[in-house]
């Protein structure tokens, strides 16, 4: 049975980008001393402003942030689609919303990197006090649509964004692009990517 609503998360779902953000990281990471392997177990799924926020407290959240999407916008270029992110935003077989950790500006270059149209209502992290885990993106992309959270499918590929969709209520399709089935445990369904989801 169709849920009457898709909320798809962005990066590892519909566009692979993961060595461009973990190179992103990394280059941030290494400007202020950090350790690589901290800042690579948060970022996954997670805003960047939370991630400052966790690895590095002392600094000003808010303009790192804005630094590490700027290093990000630079590596824009090794962003690609994944199987079946384009027929998926073409033709949904409901109405279908994109979620995701990026802010406006990432997320639109990513899509643009990638050659991919996104759905009209598009919710990043600028658009909520506080990113995945936390469901308020998920509730507010249900909200968008007008849909009820628990009609609602969530795909996502990180632990935050699977932990996200079941705070909400939704029902949750985790893609082992960027995870391991096992971290992704709690999801109600797996897949290896988005090839035959509108079968």
């Amino acid at each position: 049975m169709l849920p009457a609503a898709i909320l798809s998360d962005l990066d590892g779902v519909l566009v692979d980008s993961h060595a461009a953000i973990e190179r992103g990281y990394d280059e941030w990471a290494d400007g202020h001393g950090l350790d690589r392997a901290l800042v690579r177990s948060l970022f996954p799924g997670t805003p960047a402003r939370q991630v400052v926020e966790q690895a590095a407290p002392w600094l000003d959240a808010t303009a790192e942030a804005e630094r590490i999407d700027r290093i990000h916008l630079a590596h824009g270029a090794e962003v690609r689609a994944l199987p079946g992110a384009a027929a998926l935003l073409e033709d949904p077989p409901v109405p279908l919303a994109v979620v995701t950790s990026c802010s406006r500006p990432l997320a639109t270059a990513r899509f643009d990197a990638a050659g991919l149209r996104p759905p009209a209502v598009v919710v990043t992290a600028g658009d909520v006090a506080v990113g995945k885990p936390d469901p308020a993106a998920y509730v507010e992309a249900a909200r968008r649509l007008g849909v009820a959270p628990g009609e609602c499918l969530v795909i996502e590929d990180a632990p935050a964004g699977v932990q996200a969709g079941k705070a909400a209520g939704m029902s949750v399709l985790a893609l082992t692009t960027t995870h391991a089935e096992e971290a992704l445990a709690a999801a109600d369904h797996f897949a290896l990517n988005l090839l035959g989801l509108k079968d």
